[in-house]
């Protein structure tokens, strides 16, 4: 259909605001947005509608028209029934553009002239749902994740076509769960980040037992807080996936034309939801530079107040929030090997689908987060097996570790919860993995001395109690070190120790005192027994 079609009879009563000579400009789809700058979604020939609120000065008509016109749009559309009437500075940058403007009266609904237009420019049946799932970017821009599910229910419906879109770590924002077991997920996300770590082209096909599955990256925003030369490399661990049943590289073209345009819409609805985490951002930042410059109890709680009542709907003076007083749990992450500001998006991307509450704020390569304290199970063994999955993103030099504090009362306690995380933080940085989370409960350990120790005094301490022994063993193929693990769990017991290594008394007796003569260390004593626990700890 052409422009002009849309003011014939029949057609939603819009109203001609600019470029008459321009009506015979083909309409190839429709395109619904509200962003500063669409470009990116723009294909060409798209009716574009907008209510308007990017316009803050009479200055961002011109940079909004001119976007729309470099990326091809035909026409724009704009509705009356959020900010009134079109403004004048509008319709002159659409007159200088040569852009067909029409008023959309705040009684007729966008959906309204889609589906006008969906009638008028549908094919065949999958080129009818390829346009509409372009054209129903309005409704995930406005709807949010409940629009995806509505796009994913459509295509299951007529096309018998199953998609799922995921976040890094496996959960489902979109799309039937019941038909994507856990383990499935974990399987495809893994997939997923493995291709993209290895930079391979999309889609990425991975075979399961229930059959094939394509998946398409649904890439993080690069407006996110994310140094823009390092925007990709940092957004692959926080990319959402488009998981599609079937092989899409043995589709028909238009078949395949509809999974990719799917896939634009799901990078849009990513688009639209980090938009919307802003405030949330800065709110975050707040409370961790309160908590650095150890500020007042009561200016914290004001901030975590806020933040709780927007993530509750909370409108009026008068009504509590309940949750607002805590208890908080403090998590300390730190990346290495990693962009700065990918943490954070890691940790929105996790956490998003635990608490709509959780306060990420960034700090360089790390990040600090302060939520609510759930009543299930530790919150560290929780976060370990979320994090899971990211371990296959990771290259050889990336890893992310996260200390977890005990839960703090009220505002007063978040200073000691962040002392407390950093302290498990570095706990778990000293151990071996890509993906590494410690607790609370382990500050009370030697684990946590050991952490604070400098590597070359661990190093140094470690050698001079073990280094002959390990020498001993490969040169004669003996089993001292294996035997000094074994006496230490024993508490010393000879009989316990000799039964579990399935040798005689006075074996165990000779490999010991291989071991005392060694080092010359006295395993009868309380403290040479603690010095070697802790060597073999640092081993």
């Amino acid at each position: 259909m052409r422009v002009r079609d849309l003011l014939a009879p029949g057609a939603p009563r819009l109203r001609l605001l600019a470029a008459e000579e321009e009506l015979d400009r083909q309409i190839g789809g429709v395109m619904t947005t509200d962003l500063q700058d669409p470009g990116r979604y723009l294909h060409g020939g798209e009716l574009v509608l907008t209510g308007m609120l990017w316009r803050t000065v009479p200055a961002d008509s011109e940079r909004f028209v001119r976007t729309l016109a470099a990326g091809g749009a035909v026409a724009l559309a704009a509705g009356e029934a959020e900010v009134g009437p079109v403004p004048e500075d509008l319709v002159e940058a659409c007159r200088r553009h040569r852009m067909p403007l029409l008023a959309v009266p705040d009684d007729i609904a966008f959906g309204t002239v889609t589906e006008f237009i969906g009638r008028q420019v549908s094919a065949d049946r999958a080129a009818d749902l390829s346009a509409l799932v372009d054209r129903h970017r309005l409704l995930v821009s406005a709807a949010g994740a409940g629009g995806l599910d509505a796009v994913l229910d459509l295509l299951g419906g007529d096309l018998d076509l199953d998609c799922w879109v995921l976040t890094p770590t496996g959960a489902v924002i979109a799309g039937p769960a019941d038909r994507l077991s856990a383990q499935d997920r974990d399987q495809l996300v893994r997939a997923h980040l493995a291709a993209q770590r290895q930079r391979r082209r999309p889609p990425h096909r991975v075979r399961l037992a229930a059959g094939a599955y394509s998946l398409l990256p649904a890439p993080a925003s690069a407006e996110q807080d994310v140094p823009r030369d390092a925007a990709r490399t940092g957004s692959l661990l926080a990319d959402w996936v488009l998981a599609v049943a079937g092989d899409v590289t043995e589709w028909t073209a238009k078949r395949r034309q509809l999974a990719e345009n799917l896939a634009r819409l799901v990078a849009a609805e990513r688009h639209r939801r980090d938009e919307g985490r802003r405030l949330r951002r800065r709110l975050a930042d707040e409370v961790l530079a309160l908590l650095r410059r150890d500020a007042d109890p009561a200016e914290i709680g004001r901030t975590l107040y806020a933040s709780t009542a927007m993530a509750a709907g909370y409108e009026g003076p008068e009504s509590g929030v309940p949750g607002a007083e805590g208890p908080w749990l403090v998590l300390n992450a730190e990346g290495t090997g990693l962009p700065e500001g990918t943490v954070r998006a890691v940790l929105e991307e996790a956490l998003g689908g635990t608490t709509d509450r959780a306060l990420v704020a960034g700090a360089g390569t790390g990040a600090v987060v302060v939520l609510p304290a759930p009543d299930g199970p530790v919150p560290a063994d929780v976060l370990r097996d979320l994090l899971a999955p990211l371990d296959a993103g990771l290259g050889p030099e990336g890893r992310i570790t996260v200390g977890v504090s005990a839960p703090a009362a009220g505002a007063g306690g978040l200073r000691g919860a962040l002392e407390e995380a950093r302290h498990a933080g570095r706990i778990a940085a000293s151990r071996i993995g890509r993906v590494c989370v410690a607790g609370p409960e382990e500050l009370a350990s030697h684990v946590l001395l050991l952490a604070a120790v400098p590597d070359e005094v661990r190093r140094a301490f470690r050698g001079r109690l073990l280094d002959k022994v390990i020498a001993y063993d490969i040169e004669h193929q003996a089993d001292l070190v294996r035997t000094l693990e074994a006496f230490l769990r024993s508490d010393g017991s000879w009989t316990r120790c000799a039964a579990q290594l399935h040798v005689h008394v006075n074996t165990l007796r000779y490999r010991i005192g291989r071991i005392e003569e060694l080092t010359g260390r006295d395993l009868s004593r309380l403290e040479d027994r603690v010095d070697f626990y802790l060597a073999l700890e640092l081993a």
